[in-house]
Order: structure tokens, then sequence, then C-alpha cells
């Protein structure tokens, strides 16, 4: 995933939560340790004991299910390299830069791993937790020898000198083209129908993983909503979220946005404090077995200025009903660009617009491993949304040199229709619908 997160380590956070009128928080196992969190965070709970990971038997489902795919599509087999798809199928998270370490995973057959003699011993650690790990078949290549070669030999040991090969859309542009001078009989193509094929729709194991993300994403943010104080600066909220994330037993980060910088839909690099009365945006997320939340909440310090209050709250209001009419339209047939022109329309006929004038991304992204991925609730994408896809569903308005709303949830397709993981925030003075001050 590319993403905004920078995922601060809890044990990192002493530099940004020093100068906050609250101590420092414990964060390690020194239980006679005198510091504390705010009160807010102090009574957050770890959930960690309700994330049960991916077992070995839904791996093994996932490479059935992508043998499936890759026979419809007429693709002989893929190449997946480092990155979320291997992870997806086989639990392995490598690194490696621009050595090869490979997944050869046929339509028929046995799959087979190309990697670095050096590395040999990282990799069989990692593979014997994977569906075929019993007895897989490694090929290692020294470091003056082409792993390209030695890739087109195990195909051909598989009766696949010719063919089509499925390349994994992250695999870097100089991998694909060694492997296609050293197999020039075989096609090169794409393989996102089988990974997307395979991802985009989920599991009742990994919806429960994507809700509880979710669910700890808005405790976290509850929790420092509680907390914040005039003249905090966004750092220092950045720095109580991460803390936050912590007590719930989950990695994750946020972006903090303040007054006119949220009308910047990614935020600003500009020092930021927050006073009273000012608007603040709190973007991202965590991940939970290595599934995604991304939740934006906007909401004011204290009352809404005088001056600017009847403008924010009228904003609110009409992008709580895009993102209420995206919900609506959002169902199994429903095509992603029609999703994505429900909630535009609310914004444009309420005179924000013309098109992405003031709403200036698409209404949501695909979610699951990654925090962006497929379906794309864009205009022109005629992709229909099937039961369990899950997305975001976020749009905003954006005022440039007076602020920005953004209101995200995100978003479950089911058999009938579609769910938010969190309930819609009610107000900018009541973010969360329980008053909290």
């Amino acid at each position: 995933m590319i993403s905004r997160r920078r995922f601060l380590e809890v044990s990192g956070l002493g530099a940004g939560l020093a100068t906050i009128s609250y101590p420092l928080a414990a964060t390690g196992s020194d239980e006679k340790s005198t510091s504390s969190l705010p009160p807010s965070l102090a009574r957050l709970k770890s959930r960690k004991n309700e994330a049960t990971p991916i077992s070995l038997e839904e791996r093994r489902q996932r490479l059935e299910r992508a043998r499936q795919l890759l026979a419809e599509n007429a693709i002989d087999a893929m190449v997946l390299m480092s990155g979320t798809s291997l992870d997806y199928f086989t639990g392995i998270r490598w690194w490696g830069g621009e050595r090869m370490f490979a997944l050869v995973l046929p339509a028929k057959g046995s799959a087979f791993y190309v990697c670095p003699a050096f590395e040999e011993g990282r990799a069989r650690e990692q593979i014997a937790n994977a569906p075929d790990g019993e007895q897989p078949d490694v090929r290692t290549w020294q470091e003056d020898e082409s792993p390209y070669h030695l890739l087109a030999q195990g195909l051909k040991d598989r009766g696949m000198a010719t063919g089509k090969l499925g390349i994994e859309e992250t695999v870097r542009f100089f991998f694909a083209d060694g492997v296609a001078q050293a197999a020039p009989r075989l096609a090169l193509t794409s393989a996102t129908p089988v990974t997307a094929g395979c991802r985009m729709i989920k599991s009742v194991h990994e919806i429960a993983l994507m809700r509880l993300a979710a669910q700890v994403t808005l405790s976290a943010y509850e929790a420092v909503y509680r907390a914040m104080r005039e003249g905090m600066t966004q750092r220092q909220v950045q720095d109580l979220i991460a803390a936050a994330y912590g007590q719930l037993g989950f990695p994750g980060e946020a972006s903090v946005e303040v007054d006119e910088y949220t009308a910047y839909p990614h935020g600003s690099s500009t020092p930021q404090v927050i006073r009273e009365g000012s608007i603040v945006m709190i973007d991202d997320g965590c991940t939970v077995e290595g599934y995604q939340s991304d939740i934006t909440r906007t909401f004011v310090l204290g009352k809404v200025p005088e001056q600017t209050g009847d403008k924010m709250k009228k904003v609110f209001d009409i992008v709580h009903r895009a993102q209420a009419a995206g919900l609506a339209t959002a169902r199994p047939g429903a095509e992603c660009g029609a999703v994505d022109a429900a909630a535009r329309k609310v914004i444009v006929d309420s005179g924000y617009g013309p098109d992405y004038k003031y709403f200036a991304h698409r209404l949501g992204h695909g979610m699951g491993m990654d925090g962006h991925e497929w379906p794309y609730l864009v205009r022109g994408n005629t992709t229909k949304l099937a039961a369990n896809m899950t997305t975001s569903n976020e749009p905003g308005i954006y005022i440039r040199g007076e602020f920005g709303i953004r209101l995200e949830d995100d978003m479950h397709v089911t058999e009938n229709g579609a769910e938010l993981f969190t309930p819609q925030s009610p107000s900018l003075e009541d973010p969360f619908g329980k008053n909290a001050g």
C-alpha cells in the first residue's frame, strides 16, 4: 500500500508527548512507572485477543481459487513477488530490493519458488508456514547467476515453454523484462484478474477483522478527541493517536489537519496549532492481522466560531447526506461509478460544484490488506459491486483558504445493500454521538 501512514511506534512518542500538559505515558512493561496517559486513553483496553489470524487452510483455499481464476482467464501461471498478494496467498512477508524472490503458481501442477541462495534459510523459514510448505520446490541462484533463466526453466519443467504468464501488478518492470527476455516464447500478461478476483471478495473472517479495525480506530479517535486541548500541535495529537492504538493493541496512526489546512484533502506539512473553535480533521487507521481501516472525522474543538459556524454546519450536513446517499446506492450489481455519482449529486446540487471543484476526489477506494485496492468508487468505473466487497465511503467539500470537511467510514457491501462498519458522525460539535467534551 502506498500510504500516508507513518505507523509510529508507541515507544518513540516521548518527544511529542512530553510537552503536552499530561505526563508521558508508560509504554513498556514497567508497571512501577508513575507516568500516565490522559484519562480517556488510559481507559482504553486491548482488543488484541479478538483478532484471529488467517489460517493455513484459508490460504490453501485462496490458492485453489487463484488456480480456478487462472484457468478461467486462460493464464497458464502467475508470478508473485514481495508485497501484499504474496502475503495474502502464502503468509510470506518478503523484502529484497533488486534481488528476485518469486512464487510461481501454475494453473495446474505444483508451485515453485525462485530465491537468492544466500536467503534460502530465511525463505524456508517462512515457506514452512505456507500452504505448500512441507516439500517446497525452492530454486536458488547465486549472485552471479540469472534468476530469470531459473524461473523460465521451472516453467519448462512443468510443460510451459509457451503460453501466458501473469505478472502481479506491483512487480517492478525490470523483473518482468528479465523474465520476458529469458522466456521469449511466453506471453506476459496482467495477473490482476486473478489477484483482484480473489482479494476483492472478502471472507467472513476478513470482514470480521476489518470491522474490528474500524471499531478500534473510532475508539482511538474518540479517546484522543476527549483528551485534546487548546494549544496542542498536530504532531502532539498524532502522537496521542499512536498511543491510543498502543493501548488498544494494534499499530496505527493518523494525519491531523487544522483550520484552513483541512481544505487540503491529504494535508499539509505546515506546522499547525489547535485553538478553541478550530476545525480539525483526523484521517487514516490501523492494521488488524494485516487488514486495514481508514476513517476520517472532522470536528470543532469546543463550539463552532460564530462568524463561520453556520457555513461549517451547512457543509457538514451536505457531506453527511452525500455519504448517506453513497451508502444507499451501494449494493450488489450497482456500478462503482453510480455510487460516486449519487454522493456527488448531493454535493453539486447543494451549490458545491461543478464536478470536482469542491469535492475534489473519488468517493472511495477498495480496502482489505491494502488500504487502497480494488474496486474504486469513481466516475466511469463500470465494475459492478458484489456482496462482501469492502470500500471506503468518503465524500468531502474543500474550500481553499477557509476549511474542509470530509467524513469517511469503511463500507461493506452486503447481500441486499451495504453497511458502514462504524456509525456516521452526527455533528461538528459532537462527532461521536456522545456529547464528549
